[in-house]
């Protein structure tokens, strides 16, 4: 099985799992103290993802700062762009990737409605970001899509951050996360699930799940509630 195709096969078995299901498969195999970030990382809106992780890293920018104004100011910031705030894992994204940027804490929207919404064409399924690293907020929610962070910010990344490495151990929301992990992330938060155990957690997970939804099911009919994709296997 090639990678791509592992990559498929996990996907597919953790596409139901809740992010608290996953919680408890991961406890069930002794990573009691791993996998779930920070509380602090939270959903920009209610929603849910899961894919397979793709990491990236930026710097604090070290300077040294511009003098240009007005439009030398543009003409630089469109030199840093392209020399130092670069994007070189941008037209890398595959289908079912989950971003993982680590932006150092930084207070900067390095993503905003546009450029999420080009990942999105090119098949990410949702991003996790290190302090803020958005922005655009009431655009990115429109447009649904799926981003966890600490919080939101105002500013472009001139003068803010620099371009590190790509496809390494990033730490976010205090726990690692290396390519080709599992992220899933709902209303609860985000958890990480290292690759090597994805297949043993999932097992504990869809046991949990199904209990779940057995017994909330029989709760429905008692209640006299219309049945939905909640508890129904």
């Amino acid at each position: 099985m090639t990678y791509q195709e592992e990559n498929k096969a996990l996907l597919e078995l953790y596409k139901d799992f809740r992010v608290a299901d996953v919680r408890d498969g991961l406890d069930w195999i002794g990573y009691h103290n791993f996998g779930t970030m920070n509380p602090s990382v939270r959903p920009l809106f209610r929603t849910k993802a899961v894919g397979i992780a793709r990491t990236v890293r930026y710097l604090p920018f070290e300077g040294p700062y511009p003098e240009e104004k007005g439009d030398a100011y543009s003409e630089w910031q469109g030199w840093y762009y392209n020399n130092v705030c670069t994007y070189p894992w941008s037209n890398e994204i595959e289908d079912g990737d989950f971003m993982a940027i680590d932006v150092s804490g930084v207070d900067v929207g390095l993503m905003g409605s546009e450029n999420t919404l080009g990942a999105l064409l090119r098949g990410a399924r949702g991003f996790v970001i290190n302090g803020s690293g958005i922005r655009d907020t009431d655009e990115v929610i429109m447009q649904q899509i799926p981003v966890w962070s600490n919080f939101v910010s105002q500013s472009m990344v001139q003068c803010k951050i620099q371009f590190d490495q790509k496809d390494i151990p990033v730490a976010i929301g205090g726990v690692t996360i290396n390519p080709g992990d599992i992220i899933v992330a709902d209303g609860d938060g985000v958890i990480v699930v290292p690759r090597k155990v994805a297949k043993d957690v999932a097992k504990y997970a869809d046991q949990i799940l199904g209990s779940d939804k057995d017994s909330r099911k029989a709760l429905y009919e008692k209640l006299n509630w219309e049945l939905d994709d909640s508890v129904i296997k």
